[in-house]
């Protein structure tokens, strides 16, 4: 994980490049790991090829986002 942006969004830091989708399964792995789940219960809502993502999580995580954005 990379840390937080503003009040509710998690920064994933990840190594793999841009390229054919590489970047964006990597992050999602990352976000599965940190919230402990598999990956089928996450769907990458908006931003496939954007910097910028939108991921659902399935179920109530809403206390491992607050410690995760340390709030």
């Amino acid at each position: 994980m990379g840390g937080r942006y503003d009040v509710d969004t998690l920064v994933v830091a990840v190594a793999a490049p841009a390229v054919d989708g590489r970047a964006t399964a990597a992050a999602l792995k990352a976000v599965a790991k940190a919230f402990a789940l598999p990956l089928r219960e996450l769907t990458l809502v908006s931003g496939a090829t954007s910097r910028t993502k939108i991921v659902e999580i399935s179920g109530d995580h809403h206390d491992r986002l607050r410690e995760l954005l340390d709030i």
